[in-house]
C-alpha cells in the first residue's frame, strides 16, 4: 500500500501537534496538521487519510474541562464522519488531551441511554494529587486488540496532565472493559516488581484499576494518557546516558504499529 497518511487534528491550545506529526513521519507515514475548522468546513477531507490523531495540549484552554469543547464539537458535528472513518477499517488515536477529547465525544466509549437520559460509561477526572503531574511512568500492555500496541509488553513513557484519573461509572462498566479487552495500558509499580496496585507516584493520577489507556470494542479507536511522541529518540529519556544503548525511544513503536497496520 502507498505511504499511509495521518491527519493530526489541532485546535486553539493544542501544543503537541508538531512533535506528534514528526513521530508519525519518523515511523514512515505522511502527516498533515489541520485545524478542526478545516474539517468542520469539509468533513469529506477525512477520506484522504488512514489515521486521525488528536494530540496533547489544552484544546480551547480546557476552559470548561479538559477536552470538553473540542469533544463536544466532534460529538455534534463530526460524529458520523468519524464513525464512518473507523468503520472503514481506519485508526483513531487520542493522546493525553486527545484521550480526554475522545472520551467526551462518545467515539471511544459510546454514551448509554439510562433512566436519566444519556450517561457516559466512564470519564477522566482531576488527579488524586490535586495537581498537574509531569513524570515518567512504567506501563504494561494489557493484551487488547488495539493495533497500536501489537507485539508490545512494557513501556516507559512520560505523562503530563491534571485530569487523567480514569473512573468508570460503576463496577459493571469496569468488568465490561476487562471482558472485552478494551484496557490497553496500565500503570505498574516499577519499584515493586511491576506490581498492582500501582500507588502514587507510579500511578500518577489515581486511575481506577491503574488504567492508563483504553480502546473501543474494535481496537481501532484508542486513547492513552502517556505521551509516546515524547520518547521517540533514546536521548529524550532523562537517564539516557545510564541506560543500555538503543536505536529508538519506546514510544516510536506505537506509531510504527499504526503504519504497519496498513502495509
Amino acid at each position: 500500500m502507498p505511504q499511509p497518511r495521518v491527519l493530526v487534528l489541532r485546535a486553539p491550545g493544542t501544543n503537541c501537534d508538531v512533535e506528534t506529526a514528526y513521530a508519525f513521519e519518523q515511523a514512515g507515514a505522511k502527516a498533515d496538521r489541520l485545524h478542526v475548522n478545516r474539517i468542520l468546513e469539509s468533513p469529506g477531507k477525512l477520506a484522504d487519510y488512514q489515521v486521525v490523531c488528536l494530540p496533547g495540549g489544552f484544546s480551547y484552554g480546557d476552559d470548561l474541562a479538559a477536552g470538553r469543547i473540542l469533544g463536544t464539537q466532534l460529538k455534534h458535528h463530526l460524529f458520523e464522519p468519524l464513525r464512518d472513518f473507523q468503520q472503514a477499517g481506519k485508526l483513531i488515536l487520542g493522546i493525553c488531551n486527545g484521550f480526554q477529547i475522545l472520551m467526551r465525544s462518545g467515539l471511544l466509549l459510546p454514551d448509554e441511554v439510562g433512566a436519566n437520559g444519556k450517561q457516559s460509561p466512564a470519564t477522566l477526572m482531576l488527579n488524586d494529587s490535586g495537581r498537574y503531574e509531569a513524570r515518567w511512568v512504567k506501563l504494561e500492555v494489557a493484551g487488547s486488540p488495539s493495533p497500536f500496541f501489537a507485539g508490545l509488553q512494557q513501556l516507559e513513557l512520560p505523562v503530563a496532565h491534571a485530569e487523567g484519573r480514569f473512573v468508570p461509572r460503576d463496577e459493571t462498566v469496569l468488568q465490561q472493559l476487562r471482558t472485552n479487552k478494551q484496557i490497553v495500558l496500565r500503570y505498574v509499580d516499577g519499584a515493586n516488581g511491576n506490581a498492582h496496585p500501582a500507588r502514587y507516584p507510579a500511578n500518577p493520577n489515581g486511575a481506577v484499576d491503574d488504567i492508563a489507556g483504553i480502546c473501543d470494542i474494535t481496537g481501532r479507536v484508542c486513547g492513552l494518557m502517556p505521551h509516546p511522541e515524547r520518547f521517540i529518540d533514546p536521548m529524550q529519556h532523562p537517564q539516557w546516558t545510564r541506560r543500555p544503548s538503543a536505536s529508538e525511544g519506546a514510544g516510536l513503536a506505537i506509531f510504527k504499529n499504526a503504519v504497519r497496520y496498513f502495509s
